[in-house]
């Protein structure tokens, strides 16, 4: 299926108006958003995300610049017509709670329902189907204020899907979710954008399934502004480290992820060819203080040679010590100091 830009910025300032006074937030910002994509909007608190988000959504004014929707601008739109073009899904935790998951995704038909409000057997149809494509039918009829957090996620992403929008904006959609729920609501966005060609884009601080899931991510930071390309070749650029700038912090490009830089005076020498081992060997000694030299054999520090069966001989000293499991090794290593 053939992608179709649904929002083009350029030039967009983006900020408050508090009376006279104008504060900016970010200008020259450039971006074009997809369907049959999933887009994730990375960035540290207090950046910019959620004025981001309003801006495109139509919510808030930009402060200048140019802002198209379907090749027309936003400012434009009447609330109705950006109701059918735009579904928005905000991280706050839904106070419906007396109705039921069948009535409050049956809410999102009001662009299409007339003065009214009636629901027709189109709607009905529509309802049920949004439903079924979030995994909730089950709970058609059960209060919302039943479900859990990952459940009450899902109908609302259902109760923007029967508004039949092109474009779906969900700011941290699972911020409150344990990492099954994660995990679900991320696949089911990516599926949903690339089934049924829809650009969605979500704020989200899970860099780990943003990265695995997002067709093309977006960086926003106070340095740089905001950065976007498809995700492997953000990570390929290098551009990750510069989305939290801290000498603490850097970015694994191997296991995507964050870690604590260590810098410390005990360093250990690791011998180990197998990398997946020597990931966990490199994040149990960094998270015990110990800075780790890879593959090279120094004198001056311990040495810790891995073979293939996962045994653990550790030399330091002249002295020889062999163990079998990682809870061994940190006794020992933690015991000499």
């Amino acid at each position: 299926m053939r992608k179709r830009a649904v929002i083009v910025a350029n030039d967009l300032s983006i900020g408050y108006h508090s009376g006279k006074k104008k504060t900016l937030v970010h200008s020259d910002i450039n971006l074009t958003l997809y369907t049959g994509e999933l887009t994730s909007l990375l960035g540290a608190n207090g950046t910019g995300k959620s004025t981001l988000l309003r801006t495109l959504s139509g919510s808030q004014p930009a402060l200048s610049g140019r802002l198209l929707l379907n090749d027309k601008p936003v400012s434009s739109f009447s609330e109705k017509e950006k109701s059918k073009s735009i579904g928005v899904v905000l991280t706050d935790k839904t106070r419906a709670g007396g109705l039921t998951v069948y009535e409050l995704v049956a809410l999102g038909r009001q662009p299409h329902t007339g003065f009214f409000g009636r629901l027709r057997k189109k709607d009905h149809k529509i309802i049920k189907e949004a439903l079924d494509w979030v995994g909730i039918r089950h709970k058609a009829s059960s209060y919302t204020a039943e479900l859990s957090d990952g459940e009450r996620q899902k109908v609302m992403i259902a109760k923007a899907l029967v508004q039949e929008c092109p474009l779906i904006i969900l700011d941290e959609p699972t911020a409150f979710l344990d990492a099954v729920s994660r995990i679900e609501i991320m696949t089911m966005l990516h599926k949903l954008a690339a089934e049924q060609n829809k650009a969605i884009l979500l704020s989200t601080h899970d860099i780990e399934q943003a990265l695995v899931l997002s067709d093309r991510l977006w960086l926003l930071s106070k340095e740089n502004g905001l950065e976007s390309g498809v995700t492997e070749d953000i990570i390929s650029s290098k551009k990750m480290e510069r989305l939290f700038p801290n000498d603490k912090i850097k970015f694994d490009y191997d296991h995507g992820v964050y870690y604590p830089l260590v810098q410390s005076e005990r360093k250990i020498n690791v011998i180990c060819d197998d990398r997946t081992t020597l990931h966990w060997v490199i994040n149990a000694f960094n998270r015990n203080g110990y800075a780790c030299i890879i593959n090279e054999d120094k004198n001056d520090f311990p040495l810790l040679i891995i073979n293939k069966s996962r045994d653990y001989s550790l030399i330091s000293k002249g002295d020889n010590q062999n163990f079998t499991t990682f809870e061994e090794l940190l006794d020992y290593i933690t015991a000499q100091e």
